[in-house]
C-alpha cells in the first residue's frame, strides 16, 4: 500500500468518526443551562475522591510491626524512644498510641479517655467531605431530572407555536435535548455514589484497626510486670 493510500484510508476514517465525536459535544452543549452545575458537580466529585483517597491511603496503616515494636519500647521503659516511633508515623493509629504513651504513668481511665479524643478526631478528618460527596450523589440526578422538565416545558411551548403541523424532527429534537440532563446527572450521580461507598469502607476498616490497636494497647499498660 502506497503512502497516499494510507493517508486516503486515514482522512475516510477521520471523517467517519469525527461528526460522531462532533453530535456528542454539541448534544452536551445542547443540554441547557443546567448542564451547568451538574459539571461543577461532577468536578467537585472527582476532586473529592481523589484527595479523600490520597488522605486515607497516607494515614490508614502504621508500617509493618509498629504496635510490637511500642511494645518492645514500652515493656523496656523506654517512653522517649515510642514517643519518637509515633512521632516518624503518620498514621492515625501512630498518632493515637502516641497520646497513649504520653500519659503513661496517669490512670488506665485517663490514657483510655485520651486516646480515645484522639480517635475522634482522627476519625473526623477521614470522614471529611464525604457528606458532601453523598449530597452531590443525590442531588446530580435531581437537577438533572429539573433540566429536563425546564427542556420539556421549553419543547412544548415550541411545539404550541408552530402553525400547521409539527414535524417529528422538530419534537424528537426537543425530547432528546431535554433527556441530556437526566442523563448527565445519573452518570454523576452514579459515580459519586459509588465514590462514596468505597469511600466509606476504606474508612471503616481503618477504624476497626484503630479499635484493635487502642484494645492492644490499653491491654499491654495492664499486664502484669516482672
Amino acid at each position: 500500500m502506497t503512502l497516499a493510500q494510507i493517508q486516503t484510508a486515514v482522512d475516510t476514517t477521520s471523517a467517519a468518526t469525527s461528526p460522531e465525536s462532533v453530535r456528542i459535544i454539541d448534544l452536551l452543549f445542547q443540554g441547557g443551562f443546567m448542564m451547568i452545575p451538574i459539571a461543577l458537580l461532577s468536578i467537585a466529585a472527582v476532586y473529592i475522591f481523589i484527595e479523600r483517597v490520597l488522605t486515607i491511603k497516607k494515614a490508614a496503616m502504621p508500617s509493618e510491626g509498629f504496635m510490637n515494636q511500642i511494645r518492645s519500647l514500652v515493656e523496656k521503659g523506654d517512653i522517649n524512644g515510642a514517643k519518637m516511633l509515633c512521632h516518624h508515623e503518620d498514621s492515625s493509629i501512630a498518632r493515637m498510641i502516641e497520646k497513649g504513651v504520653s500519659r503513661i504513668g496517669s490512670p488506665l481511665k485517663n490514657i483510655e479517655v485520651s486516646i480515645e479524643n484522639v480517635g475522634k478526631i482522627e476519625i473526623f478528618k477521614l470522614e471529611k467531605n464525604l457528606s458532601l460527596l453523598a449530597t452531590i450523589s443525590g442531588s446530580a440526578p435531581m437537577l438533572g431530572f429539573l433540566g429536563t422538565v425546564i427542556g420539556m416545558i421549553q419543547a412544548f411551548i415550541a411545539i404550541a407555536q408552530e402553525e400547521g403541523s409539527v414535524s417529528p424532527k422538530l419534537l424528537s429534537e426537543g425530547i432528546y435535548t431535554a433527556m441530556i440532563t437526566t442523563a448527565a446527572g445519573l452518570f454523576v450521580g452514579i459515580i459519586a455514589y459509588l465514590g462514596y461507598n468505597y469511600l466509606v469502607t476504606r474508612v471503616q476498616k481503618i477504624v476497626h484497626k484503630m479499635e484493635y490497636s487502642s484494645v492492644e494497647f490499653i491491654d499491654l499498660l495492664q499486664e502484669p510486670k516482672n
